[in-house]
């Protein structure tokens, strides 16, 4: 059985749209497995996962905040929310849409990052329906917000199963031809939301990709991929995390799409699959996207050097490569290169993400 239960979590929050105060709802989606899953309304943002490791001890994987202002403050870093209309960059905030030049906002110097100033991460999402296994919740984002043509629907529904899987189905409609490119931004330590850059170490790591989108010093796309075979982005091979991070040293971490590996008919790939072993947890990431960011938290604050760390839940202190995310998606700023794969909806045309997080532990030893 999967149960669905509702509370509030803030009782007044502004919506950064309508300017209207509104309630924050709260799920808790839960199964007889002991894995359960809390979403709020406020950017349809995941804000707890919880799982048993190989002992049956229950565990908070994912990083948030207990309250609205720690969602609402500078130092959330998009923690589990819903990013849209077009995650990771478009260069210089620019690109050509059926010959004509559009300029959207740059919330991050020459770039966008994450869809502005006020993305999907910041909506208040109207619930469209309560399921016997989870929630759907819509968002309507206007004509010409941040700079975007069209009115796009997004829907993100969450739904878990029995057996440990949590769905994210994301879908989204258009009134005038744009760009769409939705993903789920979770932060995951599988030792625990709690257990910081050694904990992360520990994991080993699994990506299901043939290359990566090359990048320049913004971390914006060249055009080129970059095969992995051989290079020290080659994550096919299961590797421990701690080892492959100082091999990529000076470089400051992951922070990289992979391109993944399809094999005709398949619909839905296997992406990804990370195992803590002290702990026995693991989890495997599948979806339809053809990339996925894989990124090392690297620009939490660092404590070594006096940075103050974000102030999570539980008392947690959040810092550098405390924790990874894997971003099914689009290829970045595929808005500028046409050997991308597209990522423009037009009027008649649905969107559809689909991402599947399934969630396990090793046999006990």
């Amino acid at each position: 059985m999967v149960y669905v239960t509702e509370d509030t979590f803030a009782a007044a929050a502004v919506n950064p749209f309508t300017k209207q105060t509104e309630k924050i709802r709260r799920f808790t989606l839960s199964n007889e497995e002991h894995m359960s899953v809390q979403i709020i309304t406020l950017g349809a943002t995941i804000t707890s996962i919880k799982v048993p490791d190989a002992q049956g001890r229950v565990e908070d994987v994912t990083l948030g905040f207990d309250d609205l202002a720690g969602y609402q403050s500078d130092q959330n870093p998009y923690f589990g929310a819903t990013i849209g209309r077009v995650c990771n960059r478009i260069a210089n905030g620019k690109f050509v849409l059926d010959g004509k030049a559009v300029q959207v906002t740059c919330n991050r110097g020459e770039f966008q990052l994450h869809g502005g100033f006020v993305g999907f991460d910041k909506a208040h999402w109207e619930v469209v329906q309560i399921l016997s296994n989870g929630v759907s919740m819509k968002h309507t984002n206007p004509d010409g917000h941040e700079g975007y043509p069209g009115e796009v629907t997004a829907t993100t529904t969450f739904t878990l199963t029995e057996d440990n899987c949590l769905h994210v189905s994301m879908d989204a409609v258009t009134t005038k031809p744009t760009p769409v490119n939705l993903t789920n931004h979770s932060y995951f330590n599988l030792a625990g939301h709690k257990a910081g850059k050694a904990g992360l170490d520990e994991h080993l790591v699994e990506i299901n990709a043939y290359g990566i989108t090359e990048t320049d010093a913004n971390s914006i796309p060249t055009g080129n991929i970059i095969l992995l075979d051989g290079s020290k982005f080659d994550l096919r091979v299961a590797s421990k995390l701690g080892n492959r991070l100082k091999q990529l040293e000076p470089a400051i971490g992951y922070d990289d799409n992979f391109c993944v590996k399809f094999t005709p008919p398949e619909v839905i790939s296997k992406v990804a699959k990370v195992v803590h072993p002290s702990s026995g947890r693991w989890m495997e990431i599948a979806s339809n996207q053809p990339g996925v960011q894989f990124y090392t938290a690297n620009f939490l604050p660092n404590k070594e050097v006096g940075e103050t760390p974000v102030a999570g839940k539980q008392g947690a202190e959040y810092t550098k490569q405390g924790a990874f995310c894997l971003e099914t998606q689009k290829f970045p700023d595929s808005v500028n290169h046409e050997n991308f794969p597209s990522t423009i909806l037009r009027p008649g045309d649905r969107y559809h993400h689909e991402v599947i997080y399934k969630f396990g532990k090793l046999s006990a030893k």
